[in-house]
């Protein structure tokens, strides 16, 4: 239980009713919340308006537990304003990224006095796939483009093997494993660029992905866990949604220099909570929506991951009102 004053968290996400009690990040975060006091509020991302300035939504108070087909009861839904009864409110909705994902998270960033996590303007500013490329040195080759030609020309430059993948893609859907001499090779690239009109991700094929995907998790842009998504059989895609498995990860110096160059970017643009992805020493993503992994960290390392988020949560609302005179 926490020693600080009870706050109101309001988690905009998919329906709570549905959410994987067993894997889901978000209902952790939700369940230490409780725990510790807090007010907990579930909040349909459609339900969210704003008046006049103003951002509101229908919320809903829930009550959680761990209890496979009974972890939530649903209390009385109304029609609340943010900065008036709302202090924390986490962006949790799962990717894609798409008009309606975009609208909402514009909307939170209309907020003044509610804190929202991660910064809506930093999650719109910094695509997952495309925010890594800050980081050339430190990435697999890459390349962006709608034209088939150039991604074709670019796959011959690195010896004929690519992956490409949708630039607003989630849980590895729309990944493809590309080989030179394949007869799909120009239809996969048709579809997935809808005829050269949207541009995709091309990228170095990189065989230790047989070793495993590592997802680090980073809490104000320092280290906060990590865990190794290994692929089943032949299956390139390691997410954990594609059947992927969960192993223990430990940190390399590698690791720790990625870390050391992305971490300060991140807390600088107020990305909160954030998931990188490395293969063996590339970074390949930065996952700013709703990263997830705690879960699976937990289990492997004997932790409480979101503990140490939510108490984050709890200091920088502390330090915020400190700073404006609050008690």
């Amino acid at each position: 239980m926490t020693t600080r004053p009870p706050l109101t968290m309001a988690f905009v996400m998919d329906p709570v009713t549905q959410v994987d009690i067993a894997a889901d990040t978000t209902f952790v975060f939700m369940l230490e919340a409780q725990a510790r006091g807090h007010r907990v509020l579930y909040v349909d991302p459609a339900a969210l308006f704003v008046d006049d300035g103003r951002v509101g939504a229908r919320v809903t108070p829930v009550t959680l537990r761990r209890e496979q087909g009974n972890h939530v009861d649903l209390g009385e839904s109304r029609e609340i304003l943010f900065d008036d009864e709302v202090d924390v409110a986490f962006q949790r909705k799962d990717p894609p990224v798409d008009a309606a994902y975009i609208a909402t998270t514009q909307m939170l960033g209309v907020c003044e006095k509610t804190l929202v996590l991660n910064d809506p303007n930093s999650v719109l500013a910094f695509n997952e796939k495309i925010f890594a490329l800050h980081f050339p040195d430190l990435m697999p080759r890459t390349s962006i483009s709608s034209s088939i030609a150039h991604l074709r020309a670019f796959m011959k430059r690195l010896g004929g093997e690519m992956i490409v993948k949708p630039l607003d893609g989630k849980g590895g859907e729309g990944i493809f494993h590309l080989v030179e001499g394949e007869k799909n090779i120009a239809s996969i690239l048709e579809q997935m660029t809808h005829f050269e009109s949207r541009p995709v991700m091309a990228q170095e094929y990189l065989p230790a992905i047989r070793q495993g995907d590592k997802r680090i998790l980073l809490l104000e842009g320092e280290f906060l866990g990590a865990v190794l998504r290994v692929p089943a059989g032949e299956e390139v895609r390691a997410n954990l949604h594609v059947g992927g498995r969960a192993e223990k990860a430990e940190l390399t110096e590698k690791d720790k220099e990625i870390i050391s160059h992305v971490g300060p970017v991140l807390k600088e643009h107020g990305l909160f909570f954030v998931g990188i992805d490395v293969i063996g020493d590339k970074l390949t993503e930065i996952n700013v929506t709703s990263p997830t992994g705690v879960q699976e960290i937990n289990a492997h390392d004997s932790v409480c991951l979101e503990a140490s988020v939510i108490e984050a949560v709890e200091a920088r609302v502390a330090l915020v009102r400190a700073e404006a005179g609050v008690a």
